[in-house]
């Protein structure tokens, strides 16, 4: 019998994407393209944040198979 929360699954690695990206200086090591007058370094940070949000959802709802916890 498998006790809650200790249940491995292979999505967790996902997690890593965001890390991976944002300490990869130069994917946003760049003032251009500007988002509304917004230079790409700040915007592209802020959008990682909500994608990281999304991830964090996907993992968790595929690695808990969606059982209401």
């Amino acid at each position: 019998m498998r006790r809650r929360g200790t249940r491995r699954s292979g999505w967790y690695w996902l997690l890593l994407v965001p890390y991976v990206v944002m300490l990869w200086a130069p994917s946003f090591n760049s003032m251009t393209p500007a988002l509304g007058g917004i230079p790409f370094f700040y915007w592209y940070q802020f959008v990682w944040i909500a994608l990281t949000a999304v991830i964090i959802w996907i993992v968790y709802r595929l690695a808990h198979g969606g059982d209401g916890a």
